[in-house]
Parts: C-alpha cells; structure tokens; sequence
C-alpha cells in the first residue's frame, strides 16, 4: 500500500475527480501559474488548463460568490481560499448563498461546491492568519463541514465532498500537510458525518478532530506505555453533521472523556460535544467531561508564546491522567 503525505493525497484527489468528472474544476488565488500556496494544486494547470484550473485576484466574496453560482448551474467548483482566516471577507457567500440556496428555492437547486481552506497555528504567521474558526460554519445548517486527520481520509472525505450535492467546507490544518500514512489507491468515499474509531479500548475515550485527533491518537499510545491503559481514540472527522452516536456508544463504554480541540475552549466544537455526551450518556459518566483547547488570546507570532497557547500532547496527557486519577484508574 503506498505511503504518501496529506498534501500529496488531496493533490491526487483532485487530479482524479478533475479526470473523472468534466464539470469539475479548481479556482482560487494562485493556484493555477504559482500553483497554491501550500503546493496543492501543483501541476494541474499545466494538466488541465486554465479553462479548469481557475486563478483569481484576492476577493474571496468574489470568487466564492463565481462559484455559487457555477454550482447552482450545474458545475462542481472546488474553491481554494488561502487560508480561513480570508473566508471571514465571504461570509455572505457561504452563510447566506452556498449554505441557504437549496432550502430557499424549495430544492429546485443544490449547490455542489467544495471550500478548502487551510487553518491552525504552530506557524508564526501571526494572529489573524492562525485561527481556528470552523464553530463559525460548523453551527451553519445548509453546510457540511469536514476535518480529516490522515492522509486516508483526505483523500476518502475529498472523493466525499466533491461528489456531495450540498456545499462542503473542507478543513485542512497546516501541521497535517507533510504528515504521511498508507494510503489505497482504491479508497472509497468516506461518509460525511461518520466518525472514525481511530483506536479501542475501555478505560477513557479521547476525542478530536484534525490536528488534534492526531495527538490523541500519540497521547493513547503513550498512555498505554506508560500506565497500561487503553484509551479509546474518537476522530469526529465531521464536526457537520457531528455523529453523536459514536460518541454516546463510546462513552457509556469507558466512564470518561476527554476533549482535544485547537480551538478556543469558550463555545468550541468541544462544547457541543460534551453537550452531547451529557445528553446521551450521562448516567454512565464517571468523571466530568474535561476539554482541552487553545488559550483564549490572539495566537502570539513568538514561538515560544505561541506553542504555549496552544493545545499539545503534553496538555492532553495530564488531562487524561487527572480524569484517570479523578475515576480510581490510576
């Protein structure tokens, strides 16, 4: 099975819809002559000409706005805004068009378009290119919004996305891009709105999602060399639609959860997630659900401020622990 990065398998993704499907196709600041500014889309301009591989000014209401309406016309546009931070200046576009025009006309149009767009801090890019702001589209009906992991499942949510006849936001962090993993040729779409169990086990559940859901998968295997216990990993993968009997089945399994979020805690995707687990497994809690997330200030652009800001494995470990200590299990 080939092992190929993050960028590498959405890169391919791409390629692969674009030849598959004619109405298919890529716009976005610099993706087509300078080749996007995490590489992405390299090589597809040359591969699938300008007609398909669309390069815009910066005007993110603009050409998001293009591509509603190329989507409501029977196109599948895949749009790349640089970063989600620029996706603040469309607004209007995904909340009010993309998200709402299907319900407003009675179904008599979908809009089968894809965001991507990358996010996350751990990069000195300073504080108003380093948010996580997937709650802003996450509490949206009309969207699906997806945050995959691995490499796997950029490639099966991708497929997913680009394929899907609703408008999908597409969430990639910056840290991912040069992770790499096993990756089948073959792999079929995953299902939006399912989450993965990334790993079993009875003892805590931890749950995350994009950069986060890889840490915890670390903070699990750590946990289990270090103390013999066997956490169970949740990747939520899709934050909407959240798959919350997932979770519930999870957590009436091991007593206990914890969240991982690079988010801010105060009305982050965690909150909804320990809402849910209040609501479907309450009685089977042995502990309170405990978060983990991002400092509530602007990201810091020095280093050593900023990693301090932010969620690590670390902070998750002594998260997991305490709830362990806290349930008789250390």
């Amino acid at each position: 099975m080939p092992v190929i990065s993050y960028r590498e398998a959405l890169r391919e993704t791409l390629r692969e819809e674009m030849h598959r499907d004619d109405s298919v196709f890529l716009i976005g600041e610099e993706i087509g002559i300078f080749e996007g500014s995490y590489k992405i889309t390299a090589g597809l301009l040359a591969e699938f000409g300008e007609k398909r591989v669309r390069d815009t000014p910066i005007a993110e209401e603009g050409f998001v706005g293009a591509a509603v309406g190329a989507a409501m016309l029977g196109l599948r546009p895949v749009v790349e805004i640089m970063t989600i931070n620029f996706s603040l200046l469309a607004l209007d576009q995904i909340v009010n068009h993309a998200a709402k025009i299907y319900g407003m006309f009675g179904g008599q149009t979908s809009v089968p378009m894809v965001i991507r767009t990358p996010g996350g801090g751990g990069q000195q890019l300073g504080a108003t290119h380093s948010q996580n702001i997937e709650l802003y589209y996450a509490f949206v009906p009309g969207l699906k919004v997806v945050a995959p992991s691995t490499p796997a499942d950029a490639r099966a949510l991708m497929r997913a996305a680009i394929r899907d006849d609703d408008p999908v936001l597409f969430l990639e962090n910056l840290a991912l891009y040069n992770t790499k993993g096993e990756v089948p040729a073959d792999l079929e779409p995953a299902e939006i709105g399912k989450a993965a169990v990334r790993r079993v086990g009875t003892d805590i559940t931890l749950i995350g999602y994009s950069r986060m859901a890889a840490v915890a998968t670390q903070v699990a295997r750590r946990l289990h060399d270090d103390n013999g216990i066997d956490a169970e990993v949740i990747d939520l993968r899709s934050l909407r639609p959240l798959d919350r009997d997932t979770l519930v089945e999870s957590v009436r399994k091991t007593g206990c959860a914890v969240i991982a979020e690079d988010d801010w805690l105060t009305y982050g995707i965690g909150a909804e997630v320990a809402a849910s687990i209040s609501d479907g497994a309450f009685d089977y809690l042995d502990a309170p659900v405990r978060r983990v997330a991002a400092a509530e200030v602007p990201l810091p652009y020095a280093k050593p401020l900023e990693q301090a800001a932010l969620p690590s494995a670390e902070s998750l470990y002594a998260a997991a622990r305490e709830t362990l200590t806290a349930v008789g299990r250390l």
